[in-house]
């Protein structure tokens, strides 16, 4: 099963829905502004991603910037900080079983699909 973590108001994300709606008819969209991911579910998608949790920060947001730039984070704080401001995760991620990528550009999703 194929999931898209989307944020609509991302033209990025707009974009990548629109290639995986072309090219895909069956996969799961998570709007994960609304429904914020938990600690497990974020580590699940950095293992599956093979990146360090900091890569999935967007450091220009004024939540990173405002409460932790500067600072030294281990892995968990940094998981910890996504979880508790959702609007810090990168997008969109698309994941297809053991197979996901940051899909920036949005052509990416190609590369597992």
């Amino acid at each position: 099963m194929i999931t898209i973590y989307h944020n609509p108001r991302c033209s990025k994300s707009r974009q990548a829905l629109d290639i995986l709606s072309q090219k895909h008819d069956d996969f799961e969209v998570v709007l994960y502004l609304k429904n914020p991911l938990g600690q497990q579910q974020l580590e699940n998608i950095i293992s599956i991603l093979k990146i360090e949790p900091e890569e999935l920060v967007r450091k220009n947001e004024m939540e990173w910037k405002d409460n932790y730039k500067g600072k030294a984070l281990s892995h968990k704080e940094t998981i910890m900080a996504i979880a508790k401001y959702p609007k810090l995760m990168e997008r969109p991620i698309v994941v297809n079983n053991k197979n996901a990528v940051i899909a920036r550009p949005p052509e990416r999703v190609l590369e597992i699909i």
